[in-house]
């Protein structure tokens, strides 16, 4: 299965994810794709198997992606400060992946009925959704 991690700014969320999907699905194949080099760079010294930077990387990597993790800002075009472009949140939303998103109430997105969580549990929860789906295998980033 291959994962594919999003996310912008300082990495940071990406990181986390990376780290708890490395610990708890060791066989997870994980492909990072940060809007920036900090946020690449913070996913791939966490674990992730291959990263790339930038819009054509995110438009790329969710059309060969089995499964799309991150903020639920990288479906909203200009979130995050304005690092999701039109394109990147277009191509993760028409994506025929599965889609785990962590709803994260920043950048002037409110994710109304959802209890402020710290991202640590929001990460768990995710890990915990990705463990549902079927066996994970190691790979190369080949599918991804």
């Amino acid at each position: 299965m291959n994962i594919l991690i999003i996310d912008a700014q300082g990495g940071g969320v990406g990181r986390q994810l990376v780290t708890a999907i490395r610990e708890r699905l060791p066989g997870a194949d994980i492909t990072a794709v940060g809007t920036n080099a900090a946020a690449t760079s913070a996913m791939r010294k966490a674990g992730a198997d291959c990263a790339a930077t930038g819009e054509n990387a995110v438009v790329v990597c969710s059309r060969r992606a089995d499964v799309i993790v991150g903020a639920i800002g990288i479906v909203i075009a200009d979130a995050m400060l304005g690092e999701i472009t039109p394109r990147m949140a277009a191509a993760v939303a028409q994506s025929g992946a599965k889609r785990v998103l962590l709803p994260v109430s920043h950048c002037d997105n409110i994710v109304a009925g959802v209890q402020d969580q710290t991202v640590a549990r929001l990460v768990d929860a995710a890990v915990q959704e990705l463990s549902k789906f079927s066996k994970f295998q190691n790979g190369s980033c080949g599918g991804v």
